[in-house]
């Protein structure tokens, strides 16, 4: 800290998790304002504007924990000794009882420790430790208290969680490839100018079946918004619970079939009206195939379910619940009032309106419960075809790191999201201003508080129909970039998370699901970040082009094991395009660079060029082949697959000969159509699912990888599939 700043000041924010300095990118040291340090604090509902406030929030912070007759939740790891508390007023006896998963009741054991009683709000209140049973298995419990003078009583979660997550220990021995695509940009001739479930069953049958893929990374599927437009950023969603409409396949919906005649006939003309753009590789219409699609699904709505549907539609809305619930009025009062209207800071967030509009708009929320019923069902076809064909996981899912400003979560999730602040990240190589994502962050202490019930909800059901979860930017389960409003991306500071209760939870849901979980650990974090995610079963992230001692490339060898290991991602360009410094030309021309053009030109061409010699000293690669031929992006992939890495990913981009950058971040729709370029191979002919099993680029880029020892091909003959 500066001499400006208090010392109370510095030992508030760090009571509450706020850092007052950190270690950039250039690994320097950064002090934090005190503006920001105040801004954070009141973003996180803590005064600290004067010198009374500061004091009064330390002395509340001392007593906060014993106003509590027990913790709000009490999240321990599987084996550990572990130790909860209890306060009641002063000599006063209390019964603890833990409840299990199961049903079954287990007496704690009262622990001889003494705590110095302390008056809190005029009552002399007492501590008494209970150890967490042992060998209860992994899950949700709940600890009961009762205060036998006053017969208060308290209920709270005890959540026990796996010590490690087991399901990435049984891929070892073999290295398995997938591919990684943005669904929405792979169309197919039936596609409705986006591509959708169906195109993905088919994608994932296919790769699997004719190269030997043994998943699927796809860009995140959360709900945008409800009526156009929508928000082309599948990072910037309406809700990380549930799916986007958008990628539903019309004709694969069973009611299809039962369509009146004349409803059969518009629909077929909707579908007609997109073979041109099934076609173009011009920017993607998102808004021109919703506005298709809902209105196909209204008609599909209509059709009567038969009484197996009509059983398995009750199921699913009785297993989503109150979630659900929230979600379809959310989306129907969008409908309603649009997502300006200023009634969502008046009148939409008074709980009896609310209550009012849900039944008048009960058949629009009824609406969009179906929706995503017709979602869940499509997801849960698309990861048994990737089963079927021979994937040892199938899908893998991404989870969004936040959602936007305006959206069903804010509205619904209430205090658990921070107001006040939005999370991005600090200044660094590729956006050397920052960056600001516009997404309200978990309030840490009131996601506690409320038992991590929205974010264990959330991974529940984006892990239902998937082998896989890739975590985008799982330092924030740690440690998240907290910038107030109103001010740039590197006026923030970190805000530090429960990162043992974060990640056993999501270790917990994952192991039920049976679920491999990547966290994407690039970027500034601390060494704990990635010693943490491996000894709890996580994977990270290894992008080639990141992989850099101080002075040369890391051997791949050196890479870890427990990791998902590519050349590219969807941040940077196709590999073509960022050997030939794409990514530069178009930061220069956006302004987005601190640093002269020539400047940053040479130190990445200095970075690359060491790449490629490390290519050429294994004999994989040879100067004399262009930059832009094929033979250098499978020399590439033939360099990671040198490492120990459990997963390797092939950037379906690379594999086609795609260019063209799919999203710069830092930027707007204005600057550049970020998630909106269509697959196109390196001639800017489009690419379409059906066209990918006789694809000879993708091709040769698998007998690259085959040659590497990585695969064994088509899956066309295995006799364990049929």
């Amino acid at each position: 800290m500066t001499d400006s700043v208090g010392q109370r000041l510095a030992e508030l924010a760090r009571r509450t998790g706020v850092a007052t300095s950190y270690v950039g990118w250039d690994s320097a040291e950064h002090e934090v304002s005190a503006a920001t340090l105040r801004a954070v604090l009141g973003a996180m509902g803590i005064a600290a504007d004067t010198d009374a406030e500061i004091d009064a929030a330390l002395a509340d912070a001392e007593i906060a924990d014993w106003r509590t007759l027990v913790p709000p939740v009490t999240v321990v790891t599987e084996g550990d000794a572990a130790v909860f508390w209890v306060h009641v007023p002063h000599g006063n006896p209390v019964d603890v009882e833990v409840t299990t998963e199961a049903g079954d009741r287990v007496r704690p054991v009262q622990l001889d420790v003494w705590w110095e009683p302390r008056p809190v709000d005029g009552v002399l209140t007492g501590r008494a430790s209970f150890a967490v049973p042992e060998g209860l298995s992994p899950g949700y419990h709940t600890i009961s208290v009762t205060d036998e003078i006053s017969g208060s009583t308290a209920t709270a979660p005890l959540i026990v969680t796996p010590r490690r997550l087991r399901t990435a220990d049984a891929l070892r021995g073999e290295q398995r490839w997938g591919t990684a695509l943005q669904l929405y940009s792979v169309r197919s001739a039936r596609s409705w100018g986006v591509g959708d479930f169906a195109d993905l069953a088919e994608i994932a049958a296919e790769t699997a079946s004719t190269y030997g893929a043994d998943f699927v990374q796809v860009n995140p599927l959360h709900a945008a918004q409800p009526v156009p437009p929508i928000e082309n950023s599948p990072y910037l969603p309406a809700t990380r619970r549930f799916v986007n409409p958008l990628y539903i396949a019309i004709t694969d919906i069973a009611e299809y079939v039962d369509l009146p005649k004349a409803d059969r006939k518009r629909v077929d003309k909707l579908a007609r009206g997109f073979v041109a753009d099934d076609l173009s590789t011009k920017k993607i219409k998102r808004n021109k195939a919703f506005r298709a699609k809902l209105t196909a699904l209204e008609l599909l709505h209509a059709v009567p379910l038969r009484a197996a549907r009509a059983a398995a539609y009750r199921q699913f809305r009785r297993r989503e619940g109150a979630g659900l619930r929230d979600f379809a009025t959310w989306c129907a009062l969008v409908e309603e009032y649009g997502r300006d209207s200023p009634a969502w800071s008046d009148k939409l967030g008074d709980p009896v309106f609310v209550e009012t509009e849900r039944r008048r708009l009960a058949g629009r929320i009824e609406f969009h419960t179906w929706l995503q019923w017709i979602c869940d069902e499509q997801l849960a076809r698309v990861q048994h075809a990737a089963l079927a064909a021979g994937m040892r996981i199938g899908i893998i899912a991404d989870l969004a790191v936040g959602v936007g400003r305006d959206s069903a979560d804010v509205w619904s999730l209430g205090e658990v999201l921070a107001t006040g602040a939005t999370v991005g990240a600090p200044p660094d190589g590729f956006n050397q201003q920052g960056q600001n994502w516009n997404q309200p962050p978990w309030h840490p202490r009131r996601l506690a508080e409320s038992g991590y019930a929205a974010y264990r909800d959330m991974l529940r059901t984006v892990l239902r129909h998937a082998g896989g979860l890739r975590v985008d930017h799982i330092l924030g389960l740690f440690r998240l970039w907290w910038i107030p409003e109103g001010r740039s991306a590197a006026e923030g500071t970190y805000v530090r998370y429960d990162h043992d209760a974060l990640i056993g939870i999501l270790a917990l849901e994952a192991q039920r699901a049976g679920a491999v979980v990547i966290g994407e650990d690039l970027g500034v974090f601390e060494q704990t970040v990635q010693d943490t995610l491996a000894a709890r079963g996580i994977l990270g992230c290894s992008i080639l082009w990141f992989e850099h001692g101080e002075y040369a490339p890391i051997p791949p060898e050196e890479y870890r094991e427990l990791c998902l290991t590519s050349v590219t991602t969807h941040d940077l360009p196709p590999t073509v395009g960022y050997l030939a410094g794409d990514h530069i030309t178009l930061r220069a021309e956006l302004g987005l660079l601190t640093e002269s053009e020539d400047d940053d030109r040479a130190r990445e061409e200095r970075d690359r060029d060491a790449i490629l010699a490390l290519a050429i000293e294994r004999g994989l690669w040879s100067p004399d082949i262009p930059l832009t031929d094929p033979r250098t992006i499978n020399a590439l992939y033939q360099l990671i697959a040198a490492s120990p890495s459990l997963l390797l990913g092939v950037a379906l981009v690379d594999a086609v000969g795609e260019r063209r950058i799919q999203n710069q971040p830092g930027t707007d729709g204005d600057q550049y159509p970020n998630w909106c370029i269509p697959l196109a191979d390196d001639e800017l002919h489009p690419v379409l699912v059906e066209d990918l099993p006789s694809n000879a680029r993708f091709a040769s880029l698998v007998a690259a990888l085959e040659d590497a020892g990585v695969g064994g091909g088509s899956r066309e003959d295995d006799d364990f599939l049929w």
